[in-house]
Parts: structure tokens; C-alpha cells; sequence
């Protein structure tokens, strides 16, 4: 159940991370933020990054063997890094229409997959 909780919290802190790091790029789009300064859009952006460390701290914490969980850290990074690029490539997907995946994208994406997999094999 540590492992599902610890999962689905670093997925929410991933959606935030994107947001953060690149909604602002949609922001030049939307009426109330077109006069908006780089600092304001600094500011707007750590507060959603507020947000997902609300989400990731604990997650890793609770997912932690060391704390009761079910993953080593080097476990908690592949994770959070596979989810990362997962939130990302449905973010550019469906938020940034402009943006297109390739056969390279997807062989990359498999290859992050084949990441994951070699972390948590047993040998």
C-alpha cells in the first residue's frame, strides 16, 4: 500500500513540477497575465512549486525502506524520473498541441521504461 500511496504522490508532485517549470510558456496566451514581468512569472511558478513539494517530500519519506516503504532511494529517483517524463510527454502532448512525438521520442521513452526495469531487477 506504500508503494501505491508513495507512486501516486510523486504523480500529483509531477504534474505540479510541469506546471511550474512550464506552463508559464502558455502564459502569454491567457488575458491576465500578458503584462506579467519574468519576476512575477518566478513567483507565480514557486508557488506551484510549493504545491509539489507538498506532494514529494512525503512521498519520498513514506516510500523510503529506511522509513517503512518499499523502495530504496535509488528506486525513488528512477521512479520519480520515469513519472517526470511520462507527466511531460502528455503535458507537451495535449497543453503544447504545437509539439509532435517522433519514432526517436517513443524509442527514448522505451528506453527510460528499460531504465526502470534494471533498477528494480534482482540479480
Amino acid at each position: 500500500m506504500r508503494g501505491v500511496f508513495t507512486i501516486a504522490m510523486l504523480t500529483i508532485s509531477n504534474i505540479f513540477m510541469t506546471l511550474a517549470w512550464y506552463g508559464h510558456l502558455k502564459f502569454k496566451e491567457m488575458e491576465w497575465s500578458k503584462n506579467l514581468g519574468l519576476f512575477a512569472i518566478i513567483l507565480i511558478s514557486w508557488g506551484i512549486a510549493f504545491a509539489e513539494y507538498l506532494f514529494q517530500v512525503p512521498a519520498n519519506k513514506f516510500g523510503f525502506k529506511e522509513n517503512g516503504g518499499p523502495f530504496s532511494l535509488l528506486q525513488l529517483k528512477v521512479i520519480q524520473e520515469a513519472l517526470s517524463i511520462s507527466v511531460f510527454l502528455i503535458f507537451s502532448v495535449v497543453f503544447f498541441k504545437s509539439e509532435r512525438l517522433a519514432w526517436n521520442h517513443l524509442v527514448g521513452f522505451a528506453l527510460i521504461i528499460l531504465a526502470v526495469y534494471f533498477i528494480f531487477k534482482k540479480w
